[in-house]
């Protein structure tokens, strides 16, 4: 099967594999440690029984997919000593402090916290228990900030130096930290954390509004993942618009191939929409392009000239077609994103929100889109970066450590078995209790599966194996 692929190859294939699944179970958690925060803070507020049985409900879909994400981070890492051990030795001293700040701060906040907010109401009173739960949140947040400093460190390296054995080591820790790329990343994949929990809450409550139309807990759901789609969505897009300018100039020819562009345009560069990438004739075939507008969302003026793929050595060119795609069907479904929450604040202006089953049904089938735009963004980010691991300073073969093609491909081999066997396992389970009502989850210190993979994920937390949750 893999017999004509070298060890290169199969470590890139590897370590793309477990970060699609990986990154799945943070972008859910993420937002949904934040929407626990807001029920259980509504809860006290109000003390309307409906937003205390949707944080009930919602917290034991949050365990399994919060546990689900730490142990899938923790074979991450392993390869970063096993077949990226070059890289760890050349970045290390720039990566692993950060990496270790993430285990510090944001798992020890996590990992005090959780089994408070998880088991802990009766026991330590509602103040407490809120400051757990909005803690736990904020734990969440802070992971997702340290990891994507690390990685756009990697994308915009900056505040380094280089010693006498080829390490990159630090000189300014301000400049590392929030290096050129990382306002932008962070605020784009927080904010498509958010919109990714709001559309699988949107889709749950509209399968039960489908059901039963009088459901509250349904509707109160429902309400709430439209109104975040609908603010959340405009934004995003606007954030993601900033982020590609702030590409556009450290990272240009990752722009170039998203956009197509083989050949330069001196009077201004069409938005291509659709069409075939063809890598050996250096064209988009079939391309449907509207004249000069990527020049003006680029550079907001219709004739400005666009440097294309022929300015660049083809040995530091990305792989076009995958960034061509990826971006597209990131974009396509930011779009799907606006329409919904669009056709939700026209539905509520007519009060017919609870009651329009197309609207449900549409909520429902885009329930999973939020995960299909996150794989999307993040593989055109990755992708888009090759052919180095460092941007501009070190390349992705010269980060290999001296493996033999077979072994990787027998752990490639094991790792896709597990990995479809255990998450999805995990996943199935969680639809599962997604499909029941709001109104019959009960969640106690009696919940078997939910303790044991609670305890299994605060026991992974203790070690900084765990760091790439």
């Amino acid at each position: 099967m893999f017999e004509n692929l070298t060890a290169e190859t199969l470590a890139r294939m590897q370590f793309a594999f477990t970060v699609s699944f990986h990154i799945i179970f943070p972008a859910f958690s993420i937002g949904l440690a934040s929407f626990l925060a807001v029920l259980n803070g509504l809860w006290l507020m109000t003390r309307n029984k409906t937003y205390l049985t949707l944080f009930t409900y919602w917290k034991k879909i949050f365990a399994v997919a919060f546990g689900m994400g730490v142990v899938s981070g923790i074979v991450m890492s392993y390869q970063f000593g096993t077949n990226w051990s070059v890289f760890s030795d050349k970045a290390g001293p720039v990566v692993g402090p950060m990496m270790a700040y993430e285990v510090m701060s944001a798992f020890f906040l996590e990992a005090g916290f959780l089994g408070i907010m998880l088991f802990g109401r009766d026991r330590v009173g509602d103040r407490l228990h809120m400051f757990a739960t909005l803690m736990v949140a904020v734990g969440t947040l802070t992971s997702a900030t340290w990891i994507l400093s690390v990685n756009s460190w990697m994308q915009t390296p900056a505040g380094y130096g280089v010693n006498d054995v080829g390490q990159f080591i630090p000189l300014d820790w301000w400049e590392i930290v929030f290096n050129p790329s990382f306002p932008y990343r962070l605020v784009h994949m927080v904010l498509a954390a958010y919109l990714t929990t709001s559309l699988v809450v949107g889709a749950v409550g509209g399968l039960h509004l489908l059901r039963d139309r009088t459901n509250a807990e349904a509707r109160r759901m429902f309400s709430m993942a439209m109104w975040m789609a609908a603010i959340v969505t405009p934004i995003q897009i606007f954030a993601g618009d900033a982020h590609g300018l702030n590409t556009l100039e450290h990272q240009p020819a990752k722009i170039m191939a998203m956009e197509g562009h083989y050949d330069s345009h001196p009077e201004g560069a069409p938005l291509i929409l659709f069409g075939i990438p063809n890598s050996k004739e250096r064209t988009i075939d079939y391309a449907i392009e509207i004249p000069k507008v990527s020049s003006l969302i680029l550079h907001h003026d219709l004739n400005a000239p666009m440097a294309g793929l022929d300015t660049i050595p083809d040995d530091e060119e990305p792989p076009v077609a995958i960034l061509f795609w990826s971006f597209r069907i990131m974009v396509g479904l930011g779009f799907a994103m606006l329409g919904l929450g669009v056709w939700s604040l026209f539905a509520r202006w007519r009060g017919t929100l609870y009651d329009c089953k197309w609207l449900h049904r549409t909520a429902l089938l885009m329930g999973p889109t939020g995960f299909v735009a996150v794989l999307a963004g993040w593989i055109t980010t990755e992708v888009g970066r090759q052919p180095y691991t460092v941007y501009g300073l070190l390349r992705t073969s010269d980060s290999l450590a001296p493996v033999d093609a077979p072994a990787v491909a027998t752990s490639l081999l094991a790792f896709i078995v597990v990995y479809f066997f255990v998450f999805g396992a995990g996943t199935f389970y969680i639809l599962r209790m997604m499909n029941k009502p709001a109104s019959t989850a009960k969640l106690g210190l009696t919940d078997g599966p939910i303790r044991a993979v609670v305890g299994a994920a605060l026991s992974l937390q203790e070690t900084p194996s765990g760091a790439d949750k």
